[in-house]
């Protein structure tokens, strides 16, 4: 477990906080405290049956099963009396009629993109519009409810990655903006693609990079990277091919008051990459294990790994590279290592590997990583 430089606590400290069997909770800062949750759930260790406890004026204590390993967090300490999350979903649905059995078939997890909800609906949901209407009443902030039904296959909306949803409940009007950090993203969850797993990603963008670097987003979408970076101060060019989420890229540069800052271009990143010199790369496009979406849905024919070439095109000598892909766990971290030490041996350059990390579970027995690499 890595800590927060500052308050960082002394093995005497931890020793004294940690001796009881309360169960455990990690302290964090609390502009940290979204991004961190996002982080402790993709680690598997995040608690759901305990609400999040101020811990001083600035830190808040988040419930965890376990220590976290992956996750920066200033301590970890035991709760005396926790707090129990208050009425849940489920209770929500009994006071709807529905039985014991449908209730074990509810869905355990769900977004919430600004003022919309995304949510999976299980089958043999015994009433879609209870559960849309549930959702809303235990999110006293969100207008909406979609289904979330995965990624579009045929046509341009599957070349262009697409959201396939349906709305349930609430507004139909799913127009919204989610802030993250204190950056704004202007979207429709209806027909762009936006993944709250990513957030402590995003979030690290807009610390990694250094004022006036120059950065190439090769797949910047609405703006998901582009925008923590160039509010960090970075000059970003930023290309992106679907023509929807281009608009909102361009609409959130200036909600961001970042307009000067970015270069946008509705195009194929490859057809730029000769013309780019940039000190930073960003592939966030991450592909798939095996051609196929975490529904087992056709996707994209081009996988990440076949755009390295052109980043490294782009990239000027001592410049990094962020490489993300979905790596089955069984080949983690030899995969996506390799398929940079492969793209860079064609070149006159040197790897080294910075960071590797992984950003969310893309589904059964995948992951979705990012491997920072320096190449010289």
């Amino acid at each position: 477990m890595s800590e927060e430089p500052d308050g960082e606590p002394t093995p005497e400290d931890v020793l004294e906080r940690t001796r009881t069997d309360a169960p455990l909770a990690a302290v964090v800062g609390k502009p940290r405290a979204e991004a961190a949750i996002e982080s402790l759930r993709a680690e598997g260790v995040y608690d759901d049956s305990r609400r999040v406890r101020a811990d001083g004026p600035d830190r808040v204590a988040l419930p965890v099963t376990e220590p976290p390993t992956e996750t920066r967090v200033r301590d970890v300490v035991r709760q005396v009396d926790p707090d129990p999350r208050t009425r849940g979903l489920e209770d929500l649905l009994a006071d709807r009629g529905w039985s014991d059995a449908d209730i074990e078939t509810a869905p355990g997890s769900w977004a919430v993109i600004g003022s919309v909800i995304l949510v999976t609906v299980p089958e043999g949901c015994p009433d879609e519009t209870a559960l849309g209407e549930a959702l809303l009443e235990l999110h006293g902030e969100a207008d909406s409810v979609l289904a979330d039904e995965g990624i579009a296959n045929d046509g341009a909306a599957g070349t262009y990655r697409e959201p396939r949803t349906r709305h349930i409940a609430g507004e139909r009007d799913t127009e919204t903006i989610h802030t993250e950090h204190g950056t704004r993203y202007g979207l429709d969850p209806a027909s762009v693609m936006f993944s709250p797993g990513n957030q402590a990603e995003r979030a690290r963008m807009g610390e990694v990079v250094d004022a006036d670097e120059r950065v190439f987003d090769m797949f910047a979408g609405i703006g998901y990277f582009t925008l923590p970076m160039a509010r960090a101060g970075a000059r970003v060019t930023a290309t992106e091919l679907n023509p929807t989420a281009f608009r909102y890229l361009l609409e959130n540069a200036v909600l961001n008051d970042v307009g000067d800052r970015i270069d946008a271009y509705m195009t194929d990143c490859r057809e730029l990459a000769g013309e780019t010199e940039a000190d930073r790369v960003v592939m966030g496009y991450y592909g798939s294990a095996d051609g196929t979406d975490e529904r087992g849905r056709g996707t994209r024919t081009d996988e990440a790994h076949e755009f390295l070439e052109h980043a490294l095109e782009a990239l000027v000598p001592g410049g990094v590279v962020h490489y993300h892909e979905a790596t089955p766990e069984s080949q983690l971290w030899d995969r996506p290592v390799s398929r940079l030490e492969s793209a860079v041996e064609g070149t006159d350059g040197t790897l080294e590997v910075l960071e590797k990390r992984r950003v969310k579970s893309h589904s059964a027995g995948v992951v979705h990583v990012v491997v920072d690499a320096r190449v010289e």
